[in-house]
């Protein structure tokens, strides 16, 4: 009787519904490389453990700062918060799941930089040092500095970086966290100048416009005297300078400069009027379809265009569609072609329009990769090869260059490229990734402009590569690297997670080479979708940033444009003017002429914006603009909500008096 009462028990507890799944260990820290291995127990009502509980472990934020696999081992990749989900299952009663978050911590300290990286001084001159540590992989950290001076007599250093010349002599000021340090070797002289002098001294300007100032002394001719570095400030404060005396204003007004140096100091005075470039833009013709609209692109004939298709809400996905645009207030569809797909994210044409290149994911038979079209007659494209040979896992996007096509895997975070040369049969002849651990590895767009490759490596930043150009020596099938600027994501959308909670989607989305500057835009999601936007996921947010990349080496951030209304997509730049897809925030226009600083926005460089929501769209009324291409004063917008805008600008409205 025992034993069966015992038997019993056991089967009244495991066929126990459960309520309630617990998973340990919780709130895990690991560090980028790391791995921890998560459980779930089943609970009852009563709190007790339910036995023969099925477990499912699957990844509901996606693989982008790590993964989680079948087992509940968890991999970090890089900096930020890995969000688990465990389904349990017991036979005969429902699922029931939870989530736990794993912190993904960056490396440890490995370097310092410090700017201005001075080396010279004279008595009676301050600076304030700017330190920033960085991680073994190049993650920005935030760890406090410890600042000293090894002759405080020479020159004595505050706990803030200022640094104040007192004395003739040498010194070392020493930036330091944990053991990581980094010395600046700095000779005080004397200071000889007796006078200071702000050139120009008086400038006019629009908001936007940059200016340089540089400072003359007058004094003795010794070399230290010759090498001024004055400290800068503006008054009011709707503008900035920086250390080289750069100046840009956000908005117009009259601004006083100053330098200062060594207890001297001279002033400049700058008008600036309103930039007023505010025009309006036309609608000329729609073309909804009764799907999710993704990338459009447009043969070099002008007349026809190929836009793709997502079946993110169950529906479609596996057409990229012909349009006959040579009348563009009647776009119609003149064919299409359809592939096993749920998504095409992405199509575009060798540079002689006889063939174009469309990518494919989410395939039923699991083989994605690329498809390669003829277009013979663009009306109706045709396929005649795909390759998925190492990118079965599906392909994201590509960028068709001289034969060559460079793709984005999404199986492995790597890109590829795929000689074309003969479109018949296509090979692949290069593979190139970052460094291990391949856990958030992601690569999700590439743009090659002049034989460089500018990939935008999500966790990664911006990587730049040498696929032709000679710079360092690379070819299309033997990419170098050449550069890369990393920034924090996170601390930049800190905003975002306080909207949707860990775990929100944010990374490196897209890149442009033009001119001297790269731009490249973010991609940003709340965790828990908010408000109307891209089906599924909600509002979206995003920056762009203006990269200078006058020294390929050395990438900097000098610019932004951030909206806040809209989330940064794809771009398009033609001569001065860039047009970018801002999701809910429907078509955005920016001047981008001249040299780039600071806010774009503040500075009124909006030339206009088009809300692309449409009654007739797949989603009724909800903007949701993909991105742009322009070409012989059109503008071409795909929206993953209502199809194809084909849009002009028109010239600016003159007031009558």
């Amino acid at each position: 009787m025992l034993a069966f009462m015992i038997a019993l028990m056991a089967w009244q507890q495991a066929s126990a519904p459960v309520t309630r799944v617990v998973i340990e260990p919780g709130n895990a820290r690991i560090s980028i490389g790391d791995t921890v291995r998560l459980t779930a127990r089943a609970l009852d009502a009563d709190g007790r453990t339910v036995s023969g509980a099925m477990v499912q472990w699957f990844q509901p934020g996606g693989h982008f700062e790590g993964s989680v696999d079948s087992t509940g081992l968890v991999t970090g990749g890089a900096t930020g918060t890995i969000v688990a989900a465990a389904v349990v299952r017991v036979a005969g009663g429902r699922p029931v799941s939870a989530t736990a978050e794993v912190a993904v911590l960056p490396l440890p300290v490995n370097r310092i930089t410090v700017e201005p990286a001075v080396s010279e001084m004279v008595v009676g001159q301050s600076l304030t040092l700017h330190a920033t540590p960085f991680a073994t992989n190049d993650d920005q950290r935030n760890d406090p500095v410890s600042w000293s001076s090894d002759n405080a007599a020479v020159a004595s250093v505050a706990v803030s970086g200022r640094v104040t010349a007192r004395a003739v002599g040498k010194v070392t000021i020493l930036a330091r966290v944990g053991r990581v340090e980094r010395a600046l070797s700095v000779v005080v002289g004397p200071n000889t100048a007796r006078s200071i002098a702000v050139e120009p001294a008086r400038a006019r300007a629009r908001t936007g416009d940059v200016l340089r100032f540089s400072v003359t002394g007058q004094g003795s001719k010794t070399a230290l005297a010759a090498k001024l570095q004055p400290e800068w400030s503006i008054t009011p404060g709707n503008a900035q300078i920086d250390a080289d005396g750069v100046f840009v204003a956000d908005l117009p007004g009259t601004y006083q400069v100053f330098a200062s140096f060594a207890g001297r100091t001279a002033e400049a005075l700058v008008e600036v009027a309103p930039r007023d470039i505010v025009r309006p833009i036309k609608v000329m013709g729609r073309l909804p379809i009764n799907m999710m609209a993704t990338e459009f692109w447009l043969h070099p004939n002008g007349k026809i265009g190929y836009l793709g298709s997502a079946g993110l809400t169950g529906v479609g996905g596996d057409k990229l569609y012909a349009i006959d645009v040579s009348d563009p207030s009647h776009p119609r569809i003149t064919d299409s072609v359809t592939v096993d797909a749920r998504i095409i994210n992405d199509v575009m044409s060798t540079e002689d329009g006889k063939y174009a290149v469309m990518t494919r994911e989410q395939a039923s038979n699991r083989k994605n990769g690329i498809v390669i079209l003829s277009l013979e007659d663009p009306a109706h494209p045709k396929p005649i090869a795909d390759f998925t040979e190492t990118v079965s896992g599906g392909v994201h996007s590509t960028y068709v260059y001289k034969g060559y096509v460079y793709l984005t895997d999404d199986a492995t975070g790597s890109m590829r490229v795929i000689d074309i040369r003969d479109p018949y049969h296509p090979k692949q002849v290069a593979r190139w990734e970052t460094p291990p651990p391949a856990a958030g590895r992601t690569l999700h767009d590439i743009d090659v402009k002049e034989g460089l490759a500018y990939l935008s490596y999500w966790n990664d930043g911006l990587i730049v590569l040498d696929v032709g150009n000679g710079i360092k020596g690379g070819s299309p099938d033997n990419p170098v690297f050449v550069s890369q600027l990393k920034y924090d994501l996170n601390a930049l959308y800190r905003q975002v997670e306080a909207v949707g909670g860990p775990g929100f989607i944010r990374g490196t989305h897209t890149s442009w080479r033009q001119g001297k500057y790269v731009f490249v835009a973010d991609e940003v999601f709340p965790a828990k979708a908010t408000g109307q936007g891209v089906p599924g996921f909600g509002r979206a947010y995003g920056r762009m940033q203006v990269i200078d990349v006058s020294d390929i080496t050395r990438p900097k951030s000098v610019a932004w444009y951030e909206s806040g209304d809209g989330g940064t997509h794809n771009i398009w730049v033609a001569g001065d003017t860039l047009f970018l897809g801002d999701y809910q925030g429907g078509l955005r226009v920016i001047d981008v002429s001249g040299e780039l600083r600071g806010d774009l926005l503040r500075q009124g460089r909006v030339i206009g914006t088009v809300t692309t929501g449409d009654k007739a769209g797949h989603i009724p009324n909800v903007a949701g603009a993909w991105g742009a291409v322009y070409r012989n004063g059109n503008i071409y917008v795909p929206d993953v909500n209502s199809g194809l805008w084909i849009l002009q600008i028109e010239p600016k409205r003159q007031l009558t008096p």
